[in-house]
């Protein structure tokens, strides 16, 4: 287990099943494993393949689910080894959420968990999650604005 940040604990799959106390949240991307967990456990899976790109949808989904616990939530985010999905969730996290640039995302977690490696293509499926968002709260702001009037 390698506390990443304050909220933010990256972690394995013996971890997923048999999280520490204090933990609140629970979110599994690894494909291949299922767990049950505690429930007091605010938990999600979202399954991503291991050594492969990530489906931007479902990255973003990845990341919104850890935007939305509540500020400080301590939250386990969980793969096989704690090494690949995990950490590339996690930096995406730190470049959608947090704004930091890619490679200063990927030196934060990998200063954090050691042997940490980001799936491939990660920087260009975060740079095309970012494109979702921003479209997505263009789309909103259009939505709200008032109508013109004739």
């Amino acid at each position: 287990m390698h506390v990443i940040s304050n909220a933010l604990i990256l972690g394995n799959i013996d971890e997923a099943r048999n999280p520490m106390p204090g933990i609140a949240g629970l979110l599994l991307v690894a494909e291949e494993f299922s767990v049950e967990p505690p429930v007091w456990l605010d938990y999600e899976y979202i399954p991503f393949k291991e050594f492969s790109a990530v489906d931007p949808v479902r990255l973003d989904r990845a990341v919104a689910w850890l935007e939305a616990r509540a500020p400080g939530t301590r939250t386990l985010v969980c793969c096989r080894a704690g090494m690949g999905r995990s950490a590339s969730v996690l930096i995406a996290y730190f470049c959608c959420n947090q704004g930091l640039p890619y490679e200063e995302a990927v030196a934060f977690v990998k200063a954090r968990r050691p042997g940490a490696m980001p799936l491939p293509q990660l920087q260009e499926t975060i740079e095309n999650v970012l494109k979702l968002r921003s479209h997505r709260a263009s789309k909103k702001a259009g939505s709200t604005s008032a109508p013109h009037a004739l």
